[in-house]
């Protein structure tokens, strides 16, 4: 077994796509749309979703916002530099809520960006191989 994807609800799916292409330096993967149902959905990553597991951006046409919730926290990203990443996405028009630093009670180096629906990403620096 393995994760194949987490999927997220987007209220306008070019605007996601750029985000996650532009900001986040994630691939589509895929995209199909179903008229019948009225949504789209879309498959992004950083490589095969055999291999990885991916998001999947659900655009329901008739849906322009979501109310967030409180139940989901956040995709987490591993990343060689927090700093590198963060400018990537302010660099691309995103908006980084937590700049790098070591993270509360620990030494890992961590930031937080939000994509354009609020939705909380995770930055998390690689730590060096002994």
């Amino acid at each position: 077994m393995r994760i194949a994807h987490t999927m997220v609800r987007v209220g306008d799916l070019e605007r996601s796509l750029r985000f996650y292409q532009d900001a986040l330096g994630m691939r589509l993967l895929r995209r199909q749309d179903y008229p019948e149902g009225r949504f789209t959905l879309a498959f992004v990553g950083y490589g095969d979703e055999r291999l990885q597991a991916v998001l999947e951006l659900t655009y329901n046409w008739d849906t322009a916002a979501y109310d967030l919730g409180t139940g989901f926290g956040h995709v987490a990203i591993e990343v060689d530099s927090a700093a590198r990443a963060c400018a990537q996405v302010q660099e691309a028009g995103g908006k980084v809520t937590r700049p790098p630093g070591p993270m509360k009670h620990g030494t890992t180096v961590i930031a937080f960006v939000e994509d354009p629906d609020g939705y909380k990403i995770e930055f998390i620096e690689r730590r060096a191989r002994a």
